[in-house]
Order: C-alpha cells, then structure tokens, then sequence
C-alpha cells in the first residue's frame, strides 16, 4: 500500500493563542472539535476541505505520544505550511488580518514568477504560514537565477 500524507500535527505552546491564529487565517475550528482536560486544551483535528487534518498538539499531548519529545529549541523556520485562498484579494485580506491582530509576518504579498499572489505570516510558534492564491496566468513571470 503507498502512503499517504493525511494529517499534520504541529506541537503548539500555547494552545488558545494558535487556535485564535489559525481561525484568522480562516480556518474553521469549532469550540466543541477541542479536546480539552482540567489542565486547559489539548488537542484539535482541523478538516481541510479536501479531506487533510491539520492537528494542533500540546506540548504535554506529544509528550504522551512521542516518547522521544523535546521542547522547542527555536523558532519553526525550516519549513512552510501554505493554504490556498480563494484569490489574490483574499490573500491580502487575510495577510493584513493578521497584521491587525499583531502577528509576525515574513514575507509581505507580492506576485510569484508562476502567477500566484503569496505571503508569509508567522504563527504564535514561530511558524511560517503560507497564504496562496491560485496562479492567474496574467501575472506569470521568469523564474529567478538562483
């Protein structure tokens, strides 16, 4: 059987502040989808649209299912989550959004050479957000010299 990528857990510090995050970004994350113990939240499956699971763990959580768990030892800028959005205007919707919640941002909107409207923002965790729009082939350019 081939594997396949179904759900991504990303290990948060501060379970509230990244679902307040994630819901500006404009994910739907019902109230009643967070599992919660005395100790606060824990745990929240976010469904994609076409069927992925974003999960947000706390760090106690993975601590209960990855034996082999260490605490953030710096900020998560080795990879990018990205989303599509509806269209280039979302994007810039949701980018100043977050800029209005005080959040970090990375990478301010801009056209990609293969026609997408992109920003970067950055989670409560130091994660980079991708924030993409489908590519309008009017706005297609070069790609760089790397």
């Amino acid at each position: 059987m081939e594997a396949v990528l179904d759900q991504l857990n990303l290990v948060v510090r501060d379970m509230a502040r990244s679902i307040d995050f994630y819901r500006a970004i404009g994910l739907e994350i019902p109230e009643d989808t967070v599992w919660r113990t005395e100790t606060g939240p824990h745990h929240v499956e976010i469904k994609m649209p076409n069927g992925f699971e974003l999960a947000l763990d706390s760090e106690a959580l993975a601590r209960v299912y990855n034996a082999g768990w260490r605490a953030f030892k710096g900020e998560g800028d080795r990879a990018v989550l990205s989303f599509r959005v509806a269209d280039a205007d979302e994007v810039d919707a949701v980018y100043q959004r977050v800029v209005a919640l005080g959040y970090a941002t990375s990478q301010p909107p801009y056209y990609t050479f293969w026609g997408s409207r992109y920003a970067i923002v950055v989670d409560p965790d130091g994660n980079h957000v991708g924030l993409m729009s489908p590519p309008d082939p009017t706005q297609r350019g070069s790609p760089p010299e790397i």
